[in-house]
């Protein structure tokens, strides 16, 4: 503390630095310019002046905005009617500029392509199916799948109406009143 004190005593003319307060500055404010008597009480009088100036205008304000409220409330105009009309009016100046017409462009043209791709992507792909349906070995299996079904459900003129013929469900389900086999429980 007391090398402090002896710094200060050393350098009692320091310069504040840029932007110091003229609270920490080294050493006591100096005195205002002597002035008379006369021209204090001139400046005392500006200044009660200037301050009922800035109350009217505050008052003036504030008498006016409650005006602007009562008008907006006659009208019809609320804060979200007001908030609606802003973003109207702003949606209009973005899609009305150049950046968003220049963008609007460009992903029109990139979807075109898009769509162009796609379809080439669906075409690419029905040819590729035909030519894997058209392929012998497609084919011998469709062949079996074909057979396959013919033997599992013959066709109604094939088999003799006075016997039915058996059914995917009669097949798989024990016939009736034979005994099932249940696996005992532990």
């Amino acid at each position: 503390m007391e090398d402090a004190e002896k710094g200060s005593q050393q350098h009692p003319d320091s310069v504040p630095e840029v932007g110091e307060d003229a609270v920490t500055s080294v050493g006591p404010s100096p005195p205002p310019p002597a002035m008379t008597e006369e021209e204090r009480q001139e400046l005392q009088e500006e200044l009660v002046k200037v301050e009922d100036e800035i109350q009217t205008l505050s008052q003036v304000l504030a008498a006016k905005e409650r005006q602007l409220v009562d008008i907006k409330k006659r009208l019809g105009i609320t804060p979200l009617n007001e908030f609606k009309q802003n973003i109207t009016k702003t949606w209009q100046e973005v899609t009305t500029s150049n950046a968003y017409r220049r963008t609007s462009e460009t992903l029109s043209q990139a979807s075109l392509k898009a769509t162009a791709a796609f379809s080439n992507v669906g075409s690419a792909i029905s040819r590729k199916l035909e030519d894997v349906r058209n392929a012998p070995t497609f084919k011998s299996f469709e062949e079996r799948v074909e057979t396959l079904k013919t033997k599992i459900s013959p066709s109604a003129s094939n088999s003799n109406p006075d016997i039915s013929s058996p059914t995917t469900e009669s097949l798989l389900s024990p016939p009736e009143g034979s005994p099932t086999q249940e696996t005992p429980m532990n």
